[in-house]
């Protein structure tokens, strides 16, 4: 089925063919990818203004990590603040056994809750 207002299209092989293992045909207009403006043009070299530094110099690794140490000690020892803050204070402040018994609370409340919904599911 065709177009009635259209013209007639150019067919799409208008050359002769080729086989798979045949290189394709050179092309007429070739072009190179790279400006011609810019492969001219020698590369400009970055302007150096004062004296180069020395790699690896100035005051030393022992020194930062030092100053690291005292920063997170000076985070640890800062006073808390906020609900979350006071709330990892009180769990600091529990012992072992009463940790215990609260985690031992958690889980058989989560039980009594798993039994009910089977419960109320129970066909």
């Amino acid at each position: 089925m065709g177009n009635l207002c259209g013209k007639e299209s150019q067919d799409n092989f208008q050359g002769p063919g080729r086989v798979l293992s045949a290189a394709p045909a050179p092309s007429n207009n070739a072009r190179s990818s790279v400006p011609t403006k810019a492969s001219n043009a020698p590369a400009a070299k970055p302007k150096v203004t004062g004296p180069g530094r020395n790699l690896g110099g100035g005051e030393g690794r022992g020194d930062a990590r030092s100053a690291a140490a005292a920063a997170a000690e000076a985070r640890a020892n800062k006073p808390a603040s906020g609900d979350l803050a006071k709330k990892l204070e009180a769990q600091k402040k529990l012992t072992q056994n009463q940790t215990l018994q609260q985690v031992a609370y958690e889980n058989r409340a989560q039980r009594d809750a798993d039994a009910v919904n089977e419960a109320r599911t129970y066909h």
